[in-house]
């Protein structure tokens, strides 16, 4: 995947594209068929497809300490939009300076200027400019005299209504990962480097991976079924603890999952890591011998459940 800054040149064979536009946290089933369309729209005209992106997310940039609520890192969302057939992910860096574009200099001056747009796709809720004064029909108006196009996708609906991000993070925060991954289409991830931790895991039988949460949304702390990635594509299974082990002092909050059958030295990779399901909240035990009996418990109980659920 070709991954391209707004503040460097695009390369010639790339304007003239059909750009996909939004934030696509999490790339759901709704920023899908978005980015489905401009695919489908560039292989019908013959020109390059482009996904931009927003990063950092305009949420984060307007209250830079709000709580931690992203759903893909700007890497995750480049792979899954190459997946779905882009040719290249244009990250709008989102500063002072492009907060400040009107709607009418940020079409004239990004997405045809700099960017040579003849036609772009959004959700048919994107707002853009300062002070979200732009629209999705406005995009069509203001681009007209430029000869840049522009569509609108409605939004995806399930029985519950309108998918959403905001599902997503209220689903995760549950602890429901099944309503998160049938949003998704795949299961939430989280991907990091592995770190050096105090070796407790080690010290029970159950060495983990420790990965720090970063900006990504906090979901329901407790043990997980987990399926993890390697650098290499190997595909690992396990159980995880997501939160602050309550069982020892100081509390520190990590993702640590212990994969089953594996030996090797994985400090410093970068993996990704999908929370397959919940199966309890964290809790406190009395002495090590009580917490390595319900570990047992819980590597058993991972086991079944990624039996019965295949990777997709």
């Amino acid at each position: 995947m070709t991954l391209f800054h707004n503040d460097q040149p695009l390369p010639p064979a790339l304007r003239g594209a059909v750009v996909a536009l939004g934030n696509f946290d999490g790339f759901h089933r709704g920023h899908q068929a978005v980015v489905g369309r401009a695919v489908a729209r560039a292989r019908d005209e013959g020109r390059p497809a482009i996904v931009a992106t927003f990063d950092p997310h305009p949420a984060r940039f307007f209250r830079a300490e709000g709580a931690h609520f992203r759903l893909t890192t700007l890497q995750q969302r480049a792979r899954l939009f190459a997946a779905a057939g882009a040719d290249a992910t244009l990250v709008l860096r989102f500063d002072a300076a492009l907060a400040a574009l009107g709607p009418e200099q940020f079409v004239a001056e990004q997405l045809v200027g700099r960017f040579g747009a003849t036609a772009v796709v959004t959700g048919e809720d994107f707002t853009f400019g300062k002070a979200r004064a732009g629209t999705a029909p406005m995009l069509a108006l203001l681009g007209a005299p430029y000869g840049m196009a522009a569509e609108t996708v409605p939004a995806v609906t399930d029985a519950t209504g309108v998918i959403s991000s905001s599902r997503i993070r209220a689903a995760l925060i549950a602890g429901d990962c099944g309503t998160a991954t049938a949003l998704l289409t795949r299961p939430f991830a989280i991907e990091g480097t592995v770190v050096h931790g105090d070796q407790r895991g080690r010290e029970l039988g159950y060495p983990t991976a420790n990965m720090e949460l970063g900006d990504y949304l906090r979901p329901r702390y407790g043990i997980y079924a987990v399926r993890a990635r390697l650098a290499d594509g190997r595909i690992l299974e396990g159980v995880a603890n997501l939160g602050v082990r309550p069982s020892f002092d100081p509390p520190k909050e990590l993702l640590e999952p212990y994969f089953f059958d594996f030996s090797g030295d994985l400090y410093g990779q970068t993996i990704e890591v999908q929370l397959v399901d919940f199966l309890r909240p964290e809790a406190k035990f009395d002495g090590l011998d009580a917490l390595k009996a319900q570990m047992a418990t819980d590597c058993e109980n991972a086991r079944q459940i990624l039996i019965a659920t295949p990777s997709p």
